[in-house]
């Protein structure tokens, strides 16, 4: 009999009586005994902050406190206390009005450590307010952290009397208009206040009859399974049904889309592994119990007789001559690109004065969000399966798991919960396949939830790039010719794969319009985690060897980096050069980001010298990135719009995960609707929802403000034409009413400037718009650890015409925040070791410098809804390649196989030596 431990505690006020097993964490008393959920269960180990309340007027992680150490009549206050999104804290009004909220997830942890902090210490520097939040260990992923001191800074303000609540708002839309403002994005209010309920807080909202599931996961990389037993599992408390590939309805795989060209078919994924483990974390079974706690013991004592295989954990085994083939019938090496652009560059090369090429690797970089993979699923009132996750492909995840599910198209609808960052991993199905399976098994609702080391062992990671690359210059440092061969190391899933593969040709020294370019990358099937798409897919790799390569060819010719830098961008301006790919560039920012950041680069490079000792070197490195807005060739997005009595609603599938969508489409309606004076919160929205919304596409690659933008814009101008009467003023809802006129009106755009590119020669204009952008970083390195300090960061952006201007900082922020990180730190490579955000290298705020800045070159873009580019891919396409050009500044040595840890740093050093 379990036995529980009353105690007399007050929360947010209020007194009450409360009894829990001794055991068991603050933070699921909080959320699920007293159902104030605003407290976020992330981590579990207490390394990232989401759970942080306070306690008798100290911060406490709740959940890493037992309740066997809350004391009797403790004080405990969570976000739901503080205010109210009627009634905000200064703290909150902070975090909103200094665009410290994106995804939100880590919000409410963040805000109660800040309270903690404001009432110890009422007027803190910045210094101290990161201190404090090193010590708490808040992790935000999303922003970068400089938004958030930001918001503490001037909350600590109006709490001391100096300025009024009411300069807030002030700030946010001084004109009235939307469009090109500040304004919040209509989630914020919510999120500050706790009362933005993400997949998890849902668990307890789900009626009662409502199952919950948990995966039996394979221990090893690869292995044919030779029988599964379930008998234990089956006969343990509280369990309804365990389910093996044999309940599977359908034909138990993912469909990959893959390209035609791939040697695979793209169906190689299974949905419970029926015949092979392909990779560590593998689901082979499922338990759907009445409560989780029941559902993750029988998973555990599910047996499963396992012939272990031979593992291929990196690229360069994978492909060997004596590899086995992982999945039996196709090859290792799956899918080939080629780049052939202008002349041979073999006898180009010959006649170059300068040649230099170089060897890199960009490691599997996990996604780390604070938010793990969550979802449920039921069946609705017309027996249609419904499934609820954090995808970001609604309608592209809908095409990939229909047939493996075994379903009528229009039996299955997805919904997007509310959703923390996912930074790309949720562009490919992860549970969506398994909660449907699991409904149809059982008739019954199910919930599924990911704890941390499962989010991380199980979900998928960048996929590693091993590179080459060689440049041949002219002697005024001129690029005359590329040479690439690269192995894209895609895990044992292939799909988007190709598509991976192909960002290499398009992106590898993409800056500098080279003329003659020839290279060959390769997509090769391994055992380790399944590679996904990742903030940036395939430019950090690509710029990684681009821009260090620069770098190399610089110091062989005795040029400074920014001038090797100029001089041929200033070439390919006045030359008209193209991408790789033949197409031209739609803006080409460079030479004036060049003048835009020398005084400053100069003044860092003096600073740096002057500063450097033998225990410290410091160093300053450039780079330069571009990226691509839209999925390749004749992309394409719907929205539509619809008439209301006091508004409009904007309908589409723009998915959310942090980047702020809500803000873009309201932004973007607002602009197209501007006849019409609306108000932000006459713009409604409907968002998410395959059987309400059109396609509008996933939410990646830095699509949807062009493309999904652009719908947006057709849907309200057909949506204007209908209102327009003949003497140009708009007719009211009751008069379209009366005249019987449409309320709703779609709008499609398509990409029809585009074309994919070829297979074997790279050639096409793969996209309608891009992103530019420069980085600047300062390093300092430890000489006797090797460790690396950054210790400031620049980035000059050029994204057209900007929607949300606090919106867009905050992408551009937080994307350098991961660069840094990319950079030095993480990594998911040894699967025994690195099972916890900590372990995998996530960065904390101390790791990312104050000194983020940001400036932006605003080309309006012929393609984009009134000028817009996307903004969330670039911050991270090059950043990590001036850290490294910034080390090999400070110290002569070069890292090239990232992250640069101390240790790699250390021994280059000595190497150099």
């Amino acid at each position: 009999m379990s036995k529980l431990s009353k105690k007399r505690i007050e929360v947010n006020g209020v007194q009450m009586d409360v009894a829990a097993d001794d055991n068991e964490m603050l933070v699921n008393v909080i959320r699920r005994q007293l159902g104030l959920t605003g407290t976020k269960l992330g981590c579990g180990k207490g390394q990232c902050g989401a759970c942080n309340v306070i306690m008798d007027g100290k911060v406490v992680r709740s959940c890493i406190t037992k309740w066997s150490k809350v004391p009797e009549c403790a004080e405990i206050l969570t976000v739901e206390g503080l205010g109210t999104p009627t009634a905000l804290h200064a703290i909150q009004w902070a975090f909103i009005a200094n665009a410290a909220v994106q995804c939100g997830f880590c919000t409410p942890g963040f805000i109660m450590a800040a309270k903690a902090l404001l009432d110890e210490n009422p007027s803190p520097t910045r210094e101290e307010v990161r201190e404090w939040f090193q010590k708490t260990r808040n992790v935000c992923r999303c922003t970068g952290y400089r938004h958030i001191v930001d918001a503490v800074m001037e909350a600590a303000e109006v709490l001391r009397g100096e300025k009024p609540m009411t300069d807030f708002a002030k700030k946010l839309n001084p004109d009235g208009t939307l469009w090109g403002s500040s304004y919040p994005r209509p989630s914020a209010a919510f999120k500050v206040t706790g009362l933005w309920d993400f997949g998890d807080d849902a668990r307890d909202k789900l009626p009662e009859g409502a199952l919950y599931a948990a995966i039996a996961q394979a221990e090893v990389s690869h292995a044919n399974i030779k029988s599964i037993d379930t008998s234990e599992a089956e006969a343990m408390p509280g369990v309804f049904k365990v389910i093996t590939a044999k309940d599977v309805k359908g034909n138990n795989r993912i469909n990959g889309l893959t390209f035609p060209s791939n040697k695979g078919d793209g169906w190689d994924r299974p949905i419970l592994c029926d015949e092979k483990i392909f990779q560590y974390g593998d689901a082979y079974a499922m338990v759907c119990a009445d409560t989780e706690e029941h559902a993750r013991e029988a998973a555990k004592a599910i047996k499963v007789d396992l012939e272990v295989l031979p593992a291929y954990l990196n690229a360069m085994d994978a492909k060997a001559d004596d590899a086995i083939e992982i999945h039996p019938g196709t090859p290792n090496v799956y899918y080939e690109q080629g780049i052939i652009k202008g002349d041979e560059t073999s006898e180009i090369m010959k006649k170059c004065a300068f040649e230099v090429d170089g060897d890199f690797y960009l490691q599997r970089q996990p996604h780390l969000t604070m938010e793990t993979d969550v979802g449920y699923g039921y069946y609705d009132e017309d027996g249609v399966l419904c499934i609820h996750s954090k995808s970001i492909g609604i309608h592209i995840h809908h095409a990939m798991i229909v047939d493996g599910l075994g379903l009528e198209p229009e039996k299955l609808r997805l919904i997007q919960n509310n959703a923390g960052g996912t930074f790309g991993y949720k562009f490919s199905p992860t549970m969506e396949s398994l909660i449907g399976v699991a409904v149809m098994a059982t008739d019954r609702p199910v919930f599924l939830r990911y704890d941390m080391e499962q989010h991380i062992t199980y979900t998928g990671k960048r996929s590693p790039f091993w590179m080459n690359m060689r440049y041949g210059a002219d002697e005024k440092g001129q690029i005359k010719a590329m040479e690439s061969e690269y192995y894209v190391d895609h895990g044992p899933y292939s799909e988007f794969g190709d598509l991976l593969t192909v960002r290499g040709v398009q992106f590898m020294g993409s800056p500098y319009g080279i003329e003659n370019i020839r290279g060959k990358g390769y997509t090769v099937c391994t055992n380790h985690a399944w590679g996904s798409a990742f903030r940036g897919y395939g430019s950090p790799q690509a710029f990684l060897a681009t821009e260090v390569l620069m770098d190399m060819l610089a110091e062989k010719m005795g040029m400074d980096p920014l001038d090797i830098r100029e001089k041929n961008v200033n070439v390919c301006a006045e030359t008209g050069g193209t991408f790789p790919s033949g197409q031209p560039f739609d803006a080409y920012p460079f030479p004036e980001m060049v003048r835009r950041i020398r005084p400053k680069y100069e003044e860092a490079k003096k600073k740096a010298k002057a500063e450097s000792t033998d225990q410290v070197k410091r160093g300053v490195g450039i780079s330069l990135g571009i990226y691509g807005c839209g999925l390749d060739g004749e992309d394409s997005s719907s929205a539509a719009v619809e008439m209301l009595p006091d508004g409009v609603r904007v309908y589409d599938a723009w998915e959310d995960h942090g980047q702020g969508a809500d803000a873009g489409t309201r932004g973007t309606a607002s602009k197209a609707l501007e006849p019409l004076g609306l108000k932000p919160e006459q713009i409604k929205l409907y968002k998410n929802d395959t059987a309400k919304c059109p396609n509008s596409g996933p939410a990646g690659g830095s699509r949807s403000q062009v493309m999904t933008g652009n719908a947006i814009r057709v849907a309200c101008e057909k949506l204007l034409h209908s209102l327009e009467k003949d003497d140009g003023t708009y007719r009211t809802y009751d008069e379209m009413v009366a005249e019987k006129l449409p309320l709703k009106y779609e709008g499609t755009w398509t990409a029809t400037m585009c074309s994919a590119c070829d297979p074997v020669t790279g050639q096409g204009e793969p996209f309608p718009v891009y992103m530019y952008g420069l980085f600047m970083t300062e390093v300092a390195v430890d000489v006797a650890t090797g460790k690396t300090t950054v210790e400031g960061m620049t980035l000059i952006g050029d994204v057209g015409t900007i929607n949300n201007k606090e919106v867009v900082d905050g992408q551009l922020y937080g994307g350098m925040a991961q660069g840094i990180g990319l950079a030095l730190t993480e990594d998911f490579e040894d699967i025994d070791r690195q099972r916890t955000i900590a372990s995998c290298g996530v960065p904390y705020i101390k790791d990312i410098p104050d000194a983020l800045t940001l400036d932006y070159v605003e080309t309006p873009r012929e393609h984009g809804p009134f000028g817009a580019a996307g903004c969330g891919e670039l911050p991270l396409t090059s950043p990590h390649a001036s850290v490294i050009n910034a080390i090999h500044d400070a110290t002569g040595a070069w890292v090239t196989h990232l992250p640069a840890t101390p240790a790699k740093v250390k021994a280059a050093m000595e190497e150099l030596r």
